[in-house]
């Protein structure tokens, strides 16, 4: 049975929807749009589970599952105080965030972050805003699960210095 939480609306209409199960990135879009005539450009960002541990398809294996946990409520609350943050920085018309929690395999989709504007670029830049803000304050926990045992997957300094780039002096937790 999927578990499915949501914030910001209901069901298609939802600004953040964290869920087990995968996500239709074309269905995501076109609820993101509405048929809004305003909407000139859609940009997304899609995520999957890698296997960060190797550099080439032909050595892939050592992560075997990824586990995503978060604190139901809070974690949705706060992806949706990053959407308004990214409403006050960027001419936009829409915002969605689409995250998976649970056990996932390599390849499988994570997170979805997409939004649309009349123009391009500040839909690019409000999806870029939206994904470090989401790596570095969201309440996810990760596990990778390899053959040598489960592991925490502890937070980056890169991921602090994305966020930094907008003038956001925060550490990930």
């Amino acid at each position: 049975m999927s578990q499915t939480s949501v914030l910001s609306g209901t069901g298609a209409a939802a600004r953040v929807r964290i869920q087990t199960a995968q996500f239709d990135v074309s269905e995501e879009i076109a609820a993101l749009q509405q048929n809004d005539p305003r909407i000139g450009a859609v940009c997304t960002f899609l995520g999957t589970v890698r296997d960060r541990n190797v550099h080439s398809a032909e050595h892939a294996g050592s992560v075997q599952t990824l586990e995503l946990e978060h604190y139901p409520g809070m974690t949705e609350k706060s992806i949706d105080a990053m959407i308004d943050e990214a409403h006050t920085r960027f001419d936009i018309y829409g915002v969605r965030v689409v995250h998976r929690v649970g056990v996932m395999h390599p390849t499988e989709p994570v997170v979805l972050v997409a939004a649309a504007s009349a123009h391009r670029g500040e839909s690019f830049k409000a999806c870029e805003f939206v994904m470090d803000y989401l790596k570095t304050q969201a309440p996810f926990w990760k596990k990778e699960q390899t053959a040598q045992g489960a592991q925490w997957v502890d937070a980056r300094i890169s991921d602090d210095r994305a966020l930094a780039r907008w003038g956001i002096d925060k550490r990930n937790a």
